[in-house]
């Protein structure tokens, strides 16, 4: 609980001197999109940043994803993921994260993963002549300036339990929310309504004018791991045999319950942690304890599947592809191009 206290204080103190100028926040040059959270753990960052990426490059625009690469080797070197039309990099080298970004939105977004974003943008606009920024985990990165920070709360937690790191889950105060433009509450389907109705309230508390959305993740079809890179389109699986489902995400049990939820038929699950690269071994063991539960299939995501090209399976390995559903998807989309007026 010390730690906690002396934790917020210290990002309150870093918050105090932007807003106060003492601590400079940059402009990268072009229009800039923020997407974030407050807490650690997963909340859908990703699939939001490639939503709001393919919003921006339906209208034409030069759209630059600026990503830090958590995980990656070398984490100081700049990484240009893509070009835009060609992925450039693995996922070794360039994370999970960014290289499946880049494989989702290839021929839409250039993705860059660096540590120092606006250096990255310089360099970026300079070299591709970038009409508009999406960062990446954004959301405490304010030596960057945005015109729209849009920040995601998982609604099966969205606050900890309201205190900071180390004894919570949250990377700053709550009332910092209050620099938010817009939030987007997460994986909605996952709770009542009651619950989502709560959580606005609370929100209102230190953000009363902010639109606030919901979204919930919707499973659209499966891909064969051995076909994933080859970028097919997905396919549904009717009827659904029985399947371990393994991932390495930040809030695992939300992508198991998604599955139950759409009546995937789990005999089992498991989970490794956040960003975790998977080694032969790991697999023979997975496949094991799927013979074991029955299993006839393994089931697993996006940015796990980015890890496993190099593996082998003896079982047929599916990912789940998902798609981000809003409740009022107009509304935000108008909200995201208004960056570009």
């Amino acid at each position: 609980m010390p730690f906690s206290w002396i934790y917020g204080k210290i990002t309150d103190l870093r918050n105090t001197l932007y807003d106060g100028g003492v601590l400079k926040s940059h402009a990268l040059g072009a229009p800039t999109i923020s997407v974030g959270n407050i807490t650690v753990g997963g909340t859908g960052k990703t699939p939001m940043v490639a939503f709001v990426a393919e919003v921006l490059a339906e209208q034409g625009a030069k759209v630059c994803i600026l990503t830090r690469g958590y995980g990656r080797e070398n984490p100081q070197n700049r990484v240009l993921v893509s070009d835009g039309e060609k992925i450039l990099a693995d996922a070794k080298n360039a994370g999970d994260e960014p290289f499946e970004l880049a494989r989702k939105l290839r021929g839409k977004a250039i993705v860059i993963a660096d540590a120092n974003r606006v250096a990255a943008a310089e360099w970026a606009k300079e070299k591709f002549n970038v009409s508009v920024f999406v960062l990446d985990d954004a959301f405490q990165h304010r030596a960057a300036k945005r015109d729209l920070d849009i920040v995601l709360l998982d609604a099966t937690n969205p606050f900890g339990n309201s205190k900071t790191l180390p004894f919570g889950r949250l990377r700053e105060p709550l009332e910092n929310l209050e620099r938010a433009d817009l939030i987007v509450i997460t994986r909605a389907d996952l709770v009542d309504e009651q619950r989502i109705t709560n959580f606005k309230f609370q929100i209102s508390n230190y953000n009363p004018d902010c639109p606030i959305f919901t979204a919930e993740n919707k499973t659209i079809g499966l891909i064969e791991l051995k076909d994933f890179h080859k970028n097919p389109k997905p396919k549904a699986q009717n009827p659904k045999p029985k399947a371990l489902a393994f991932c390495a995400l930040g809030n695992p049990d939300n992508f198991f319950e998604q599955l139950r939820r759409e009546n995937f038929n789990l005999t089992a699950t498991r989970n490794f942690p956040d960003h975790h690269r998977y080694t032969q071994s790991e697999i023979a063991k997975l496949e094991i304890e799927a013979r074991e539960k029955g299993a006839e299939i393994l089931l697993t995501t996006a940015k796990d599947a980015v890890k496993l090209a190099d593996l082998k399976f003896e079982l047929p390995c599916f990912v789940v592809e998902s798609r981000l559903v809003f409740d009022d998807e107009k509304k935000l989309c108008e909200s995201i191009r208004a960056v570009l007026i």
